[in-house]
């Protein structure tokens, strides 16, 4: 009988640790740290914020002055994909376009410095035209403010989601192309940037090697 007792107690225990398991509210998911194309202490840079009245920014201790954005759209989602296709060398520092077999551009870019630019096969998952990228910390002079960084196009695939921050962009903060200058966005001369923003549509192929 002691035995009996024994065992009904204990799977009196185990029915209660198990109901108690069922009825615990889950912890919450904590959401992965973001990975920028910028110093990324205070990140901002995919909040689609576009100030019309900026002027001026700072880069790491450095004033820069912000070129006025003279069209009011912020989001174009693109046309038809196509056979059209990015390639990003990060060995040479290019970026090529092209439509087939045709090669269509050939643009000299800045890819991850601080931060390497990731490889692998991503596509075109979201356009802005221009927003905001912040971050950093004047007490180690990495430090900036960038308003309407222009011509944005977010990339990613299923390991490295398009929120992680990884985009090419216009840069008006530096001239140094053809040498790694970024935390693993790819910097362009913003009149490139157009050109490609305009060419490339949502679900564009981009292979990055």
């Amino acid at each position: 009988m002691k035995k009996i007792s024994y065992l009904l107690i204990f799977l009196t225990f185990a029915e209660l640790a198990a109901l108690w398991f069922i009825i615990k509210p889950l912890e919450p998911i904590q959401p992965a740290a973001a990975i920028g194309c910028l110093p990324h202490e205070n990140e901002n840079q995919i909040s689609d914020q576009f100030d019309p009245a900026a002027t001026s920014g700072e880069y790491f201790g450095t004033n820069v002055t912000v070129p006025p954005i003279n069209d009011s759209f912020a989001f174009v989602l693109g046309e038809q994909v196509g056979a059209k296709r990015i390639e990003v060398n990060l060995a040479n520092q290019h970026v090529y376009a092209f439509e087939g077999n045709s090669l269509l551009f050939d643009f000299i870019v800045s890819t991850g410095k601080w931060y390497p630019t990731p490889r692998g096969t991503f596509t075109i998952e979201r356009k802005v035209r221009a927003q905001k990228m912040s971050g950093g910390n004047k007490a180690n002079n990495t430090y900036y403010y960038l308003p309407n960084v222009p011509w944005v196009m977010f990339y990613g695939n299923s390991q490295i989601p398009w929120y992680r921050g990884f985009s090419f962009h216009g840069t008006y903060w530096h001239n140094n192309f053809g040498q790694p200058m970024s935390h693993g966005c790819i910097n362009m001369k913003t009149p490139e940037a157009e050109q490609l923003f305009a060419w490339a549509p949502v679900g564009t192929p981009v292979i990055v090697y």
